[in-house]
């Protein structure tokens, strides 16, 4: 096995510099959407910091639909009053909305007593009413991270987008492909699951991390995160036998409450077909050997991240051979209610016989619809093969 304690890495972004890559239209096109869109956030943010002349905006259409219900009381539509005070619950802080919702009532206030009380002037006051009080919930919620505007939507996007990042995979040489499928729960833009990989500046050794952080969708993606960020770090920096460990250290320090994690960590060399599976409590990987025509589990445990300190994982060595393959995957795919956790590992085996005949490009795909027997989970897939 190579000395990969003295490889240097490069992240994704580093060897795909290096070599290059070609990106499908589909790819490029949702490329730009998405910056296009945080372009686009962010422009509108920055004229959205001017509160004081939003507010004075938004007064100068209160004060006109406002006098129009009290002068023309019982004929002009007071509803209309709603307009400013939604807008406000977007793009004003809790303080200046306050402004907005005491003219606004005001100027019901003055129409009723200007007027007769109809049913049309009280199903206007009920609508004003419920818009006030979603536009201070807003505010409300928007004021807990002092935010205005769509910032917090722009963040959400933003971090969104880092953890798609991390998850890239760089490059490979000749001989070898590699597909990354990632399904979140419900549909989320957020997972539990997300994996990390890293490529040695010589480009002979391929460092990936398939994590699964308890929790799923948006409980867990706020974990998800900032754990991608730091096992980004030290995936590549480490020796391979100090990172499930260091991984596990550092879950330890956070004293979540939700704190665990599983993880399946691979070294492969490039150059040769060796390859290490390291395993933190994670569901087996499979190997394919075309010489036998078979796909076997590798057997690799070791405890949970963040549970029990622990000093070392033992690593599974094995050889990817030409047409061999390698398959990672997270509990969501395989586990389902009233159906043993090795059913499901069997059933993906069984699957994954049919890719030996049809070939494995488009085979993670395949194996995600078919296995993925439900949506309430993060499920997540990479598959590893040498041509």
């Amino acid at each position: 096995m190579a000395d990969y304690s003295r490889s240097r890495f490069c992240t994704s972004a580093d060897a795909v510099s290096v070599t290059s890559v070609k990106t499908s239209p589909v790819a490029q096109t949702r490329f730009n959407g998405t910056a296009l869109l945080r372009r686009g956030l962010r422009t509108v943010n920055y004229w959205l910091s001017y509160e004081g002349v939003l507010l004075a905006g938004l007064l100068g259409i209160t004060i006109p639909l406002g006098s129009a219900a009290v002068i023309w009381a019982g004929t002009f539509p007071a509803s209309l009053l709603v307009l400013p005070v939604l807008l406000g619950g977007v793009f004003l802080s809790l303080y200046l909305l306050r402004w907005i919702v005491v003219v606004t009532a005001g100027f019901l206030l003055a129409a009723g007593i200007a007027g007769v009380v109809t049913g049309e002037y009280v199903g206007a006051t009920i609508a004003v009413l419920i818009a006030s009080a979603v536009s201070l919930a807003l505010a409300r919620s928007r004021a807990r991270l002092g935010v205005t505007g769509t910032t917090g939507e722009s963040m959400l996007v933003d971090l969104r987008d880092r953890l798609t990042a991390h998850g890239k995979l760089p490059a490979l040489p000749d001989g070898w492909e590699v597909e990354l499928v990632h399904r979140s729960a419900g549909r989320s833009q957020f997972s539990g699951d997300f994996l990390v990989a890293a490529r040695s500046s010589e480009g002979l050794v391929l460092e990936v991390a398939l994590v699964d952080v308890s929790g799923k969708g948006h409980a867990a993606g706020t974990r998800a995160l900032l754990l991608s960020g730091a096992l980004g770090g030290l995936l590549g920096s480490l020796p391979p036998a100090e990172f499930l460990p260091a991984a596990n250290a550092y879950l330890l320090r956070q004293r979540w409450a939700e704190g665990f994690a599983t993880a399946v960590h691979a070294v492969v060399d490039l150059s040769s077909g060796q390859f290490e599976i390291r395993s933190a409590g994670h569901p087996p990987a499979i190997h394919y050997q075309s010489g036998s025509g078979r796909w076997k589990s590798i057997d690799a445990s070791g405890s949970l991240l963040g549970v029990l300190e622990k000093e070392h994982y033992e690593p599974t060595v094995g050889l990817l051979r030409p047409n061999d393959a390698l398959l990672l995957y997270t509990d969501g795919l395989v586990e389902a209610p009233r159906r043993d956790l090795s059913d499901g590992i069997d059933k993906l085996q069984g699957e994954a016989e049919r890719l030996v005949t049809r070939g494995f490009r488009n085979g993670a795909h395949r194996l995600i619809d078919a296995v993925a027997s439900s949506e309430a989970d993060d499920r997540a897939l990479l598959l590893l093969w040498r041509t």
